[in-house]
């Protein structure tokens, strides 16, 4: 399945919500989730994700006490087919701080969009409307695709 949003950009950003859709989720939003990661997976971009998502997406299993399923989210996560997973460095910190000095995002959300543009994503899918376009990164709402 081609997605519209894929046909221009070829390096996509995944906002946690998006992957908390498909592991947790059902009806449309986790139907979009998976729509945009299988076709990550069959290769029509490639798909990135903030080291931090992991740590988003595995609290809730965490918090419940449920070690085995932080286990599974985990190793779910990072072996998702074409997508990578960017860790938070120096430089990703310091974009960071720049992309939260400028916007009245969290930190978080910063980190997500920092990771996004390290690795040269054009995109960054999420659902929260809290995120808004910064310079050299479109936004995407997953309800929208």
């Amino acid at each position: 399945m081609t997605l519209a949003l894929l046909e221009k950009h070829h390096r996509v950003g995944i906002d946690s919500n998006v992957l908390i859709y498909l592991l947790e989720g059902s009806g449309q939003l986790a139907d979009k989730s998976a729509a945009l990661l299988d076709a990550i997976a069959a290769g029509e971009a490639s798909g990135v994700l903030a080291t931090l998502a992991l740590t988003e997406v595995c609290s809730g299993p965490a918090r419940a006490g449920d070690r085995a399923l932080v286990e599974r989210y985990a190793d779910e996560l990072t072996s998702l087919e074409n997508v990578r997973v960017v860790p938070l460095d120096a430089d990703v910190a310091v974009d960071a701080a720049v992309i939260r000095g400028a916007t009245s995002l969290s930190i978080g959300d910063a980190i997500h969009l920092a990771c996004a543009r390290k690795a040269a994503a054009t995109v960054f899918v999420t659902n929260d409307r809290r995120v808004a376009p910064i310079n050299r990164l479109e936004v995407a709402y997953l309800d929208e695709l």
